[in-house]
């Protein structure tokens, strides 16, 4: 068997439904590393959002904050922050627009506000912690992603100003991740691979949600999980269970890799 490079988002891939690595991926991931393969993650989250996971897993190597922070067995490989001028920018910006801002570094992310309705309607319903506050966390420290609350109607607004510099990938009806122009998981994975020594054909890669569409067909090989949106399953050239039905196990096991 072809020794395989093979990534996995994490919220609705590895994790399900209620946020727990179920045992049949746990398994999986330690069948696929005792067959020789790689494994690594793809995520949005920060580095420090899901350290536990990793040392659960036994996975060292990782694309993070959508492709902004790579490290490869341990080693950081690749960083791209936003440009601190552009952060300003879009600070002031959101302001004026009275929609709350989180800055993400990868030790922390921090908001400009105590709190807001907008945060706790995305963040509460996804069973994710609430950020702490702190309006000047993008101060004098690299910001590799930021996360705008602002609605779909309100986002045209924001690609008028920043669209140059900056890029919109909308996760919830009130939020949006914002990165550097031409960041994402596929440009992270793309400078793992290289560093790696990795055939981009024989990567694999599974996900569900829309920051995972360029990941997925960016890969040799891009997995849907069930519980994708559709937009994803479209691209995906595979789809497999729903995560609360052993998908990565079942995933896995039709693609020959374990």
């Amino acid at each position: 068997m072809k020794r395989r490079l093979i990534f996995f988002d994490i919220d609705g891939t590895l994790l399900d439904h209620q946020k727990k690595l179920p045992d049949s991926t746990i398994q999986a991931v330690q069948s696929l590393k005792k067959l020789g393969h790689e494994v690594a993650i793809a995520t949005g989250r920060a580095p420090y959002a899901f350290k536990e996971i990793r040392e659960t897993l036994g996975i060292d190597s990782f694309v993070s904050l959508n492709g902004q922070y790579v490290v490869y067995q341990g080693k950081v490989i690749y960083k791209n922050p936003i440009d601190p001028a552009i952060i300003q920018s879009l600070t002031e910006f959101s302001i004026q627009k009275n929609n709350p801002i989180l800055y993400v570094g990868e030790e922390a992310m921090k908001m400009n506000v105590v709190q807001h309705d907008r945060v706790d309607a995305s963040y509460i319903p996804h069973q994710m912690d609430l950020p702490g506050y702190d309006p000047e966390y993008y101060l004098d420290r690299e910001i590799f992603q930021c996360i705008v609350f602002c609605t779909q109607e309100e986002e045209p607004d924001y690609l008028l100003k920043f669209d140059q510099p900056l890029k919109f990938v909308r996760w919830d009806e009130v939020a949006t991740d914002i990165l550097p122009q031409g960041g994402s998981k596929a440009a992270g994975i793309s400078k793992f691979i290289e560093y790696a020594g990795a055939n981009r054909e024989e990567v694999v890669a599974f996900g569900d949600h829309l920051n995972d569409i360029e990941m997925l067909q960016f890969v040799g090989h891009g997995v849907a999980m069930g519980n994708a949106l559709e937009a994803v399953k479209r691209i995906a050239r595979y789809t497999t269970k729903d995560v609360g039905q052993n998908g990565i196990m079942y995933g896995l096991q039709k693609l020959g890799l374990i």
